[in-house]
């Protein structure tokens, strides 16, 4: 989905004012981007996104990859393509008859996507202290997968089995199917279905390799070598099982094939292994929700996979606003996905508000410590991964009167606009997101719109006070290197007050040349041996043992 200079933005301009909308390719502020014609390839990725390499004195980070690359010649570099987008929904529940094509593009052949979203649920008290609703992400979920699993030559909606010429009738029949289709995922080996509480969880597990807790062990080389998740190397112990972990009885039962899964395409069941995309992470916070799948041959290079919830909401604890954060190494090189929703308000000063969001959150997550090993360290903290991308609500608006923004909106005068831009400002002054890129917005405000319209809803309030300045609340962000953003843009769908903003990216792996897996993972299988042997008497060491070289 590489943007090319014959691409053209669509809907870029508020048809509030009436205004002819200047349709502009979508870009980046990357100079390089501007020259992305067409899908990178292994090749000319690796002229493009190279960097040179960083002498001793410099490698003293805990980036993964840092302590893996002894030299150039140990690990080669390949492109994987990340599509990342994210939407504030407005507390309503998605229906079959949702086109998401505006959130994730039918034509994109990305290798993993990262989809954030925020009010899933309405943030009221009930979800937020009492007990969350986790149908409605049920809901996407199934869509979600419906649209990245769909083979090529199916183009209606697999939940409507005939067209109707009744808008309504269509959409409630959709939604009907959509409704069973969610009762058949969330039942029971034993035919019994499941308390509402656990439906993410049921559904999720549908979409998931079959042996998803290799996911969550380590991907040493030593590890690569063994034939069974449950085999852990001598020195990794297995990773932290939060919430989400299925029992020992259900893996059993998933490596021997005995549980059988519906597919999204109707009723008929379906291998996993027959997913081009396995879903390998899904979590809800109230009404953050987050989602990552993987083309299927590069789930076995997944490793370490964790999450992280932060609530900064109510109470500055609460989990009606915060971040919820996935990390995992893909090959050698290490990611972390942070989707927030931050604090709201228009009002002067709020944006310090958001500013301590980012900071608490950067400061509070912490992973799990897991796999450490000699000279190696699996980052725990946001910052010590190689790629960073954060995407969500960040609620940062545009620090103009009302008149002032509707009169540039009018113009089509994205520049001047965006100078006004809180997060712009915030960042360029050093207070947030330091040292974070984003690329360059050509794109109209994604907030805020009336119900079903593409008129910004400052326009039909009925007083000032309920008034909302249109605002870029909707961003994505990246850090760490190697990373080309290759398109950054909002679709326009009606379904929500906020437009959903998706960006696509070309990232830099390391990988370990096979030569170097043969002689490390037999350098590591001769050492767990010999920690094996009985330590002698008062000396601390193993006894004297010959062994023949291998």
């Amino acid at each position: 989905m590489a943007s090319t200079g014959g691409e053209k933005m669509k809907g870029c301009g508020p048809k509030l004012f009436k205004a002819k909308g200047k349709k502009t390719a979508k870009s980046t502020d990357n100079p390089s981007c501007h020259a992305a014609t067409a899908e990178p390839g292994p090749s000319s990725s690796k002229a493009a996104l190279s960097s040179p390499l960083r002498t001793l004195s410099e490698v003293r980070s805990t980036h993964l990859s840092h302590f893996l690359a002894q030299s150039s010649n140990n690990t080669t570099t390949e492109p994987i393509r990340i599509f990342v987008s994210t939407w504030n929904v407005g507390g309503k529940t998605p229906t079959a008859a949702l086109n998401l094509d505006d959130f994730l593009p039918p034509d994109d052949k990305s290798d993993i996507y990262v989809l954030g979203f925020q009010e899933i649920v309405p943030l009221n008290a009930g979800n937020v202290l009492v007990i969350e609703d986790n149908e409605p992400a049920a809901r996407w979920l199934v869509l979600i997968n419906q649209a990245l699993n769909r083979p090529a030559d199916i183009d209606a909606n697999v939940f409507q089995h005939e067209p109707s010429p009744s808008v309504d009738s269509s959409s409630s029949r959709a939604s009907s199917s959509l409704d069973t289709s969610l009762s058949d995922l969330s039942k029971t080996a034993s035919g019994a279905t499941i308390f509402q509480k656990s439906l993410l969880k049921a559904i999720s597990k549908s979409f998931m390799p079959v042996r998803r807790k290799q996911l969550k062990a380590c991907n040493c080389l030593v590890e690569m070598t063994k034939t069974s998740y449950r085999d852990a190397c001598f020195r990794c112990p297995k990773a932290y099982a939060d919430e989400t972990d299925s029992s020992e009885e259900d893996e059993e039962e998933e490596v021997k094939g005995k549980e059988k899964s519906r597919d999204s395409y109707g009723s008929a069941p379906a291998a996993r292994d027959q997913l081009k995309y396995n879903l390998i992470a899904c979590k809800q916070m109230v009404g953050i929700f987050v989602t990552v799948w993987v083309k299927k041959e590069l789930v076995q290079h997944i490793g370490h996979l964790r999450k992280s919830c932060i609530g900064r909401g109510i109470l500055g604890c609460l989990g009606n606003k915060g971040c919820i954060s996935v990390s995992m190494t893909l090959h050698q090189t290490s990611f972390c996905f942070v989707c927030s929703h931050l604090a709201s308000g228009q009002k002067e000063g709020d944006e310090f508000r958001r500013n301590s969001d980012v900071l608490e959150i950067l400061r509070l997550t912490m992973f799990s410590r897991i796999c450490r090993r000699s000279g190696r360290k699996i980052p725990e903290k946001i910052l010590e991964h190689d790629k960073v991308i954060w995407l969500g609500d960040l609620n940062y608006r545009i620090a103009l009167s009302y008149a002032d923004t509707k009169k540039l909106l009018m113009e089509n005068n994205w520049d001047a606009l965006f100078e006004k831009d809180q997060l712009k400002i915030e960042r360029d002054a050093g207070r947030v997101f330091k040292g974070w890129n984003e690329g360059k917005i050509y794109f109209a405000p994604t907030y805020k719109y009336s119900f079903n319209s593409d008129a910004y809803a400052g326009e039909t309030a009925t007083s000032k006070k309920k008034r909302r300045t249109p605002a870029w609340c909707d961003r994505i962000l990246w850090r760490g290197d190697g990373i080309m953003q290759l398109s950054y843009y909002r679709g326009e769908s009606r379904f929500s007050d906020h437009r959903p903003v998706c960006g696509t990216f070309v990232v830099e792996v390391e990988v370990l040349n096979k030569r170097t897996k043969r002689r490390s993972s037999n350098a590591d299988m001769r050492i767990g041996a010999e920690e094996l042997l009985p330590m002698g008497k008062g000396k601390g060491t193993a006894r004297n043992v010959s062994f023949p070289r291998v």
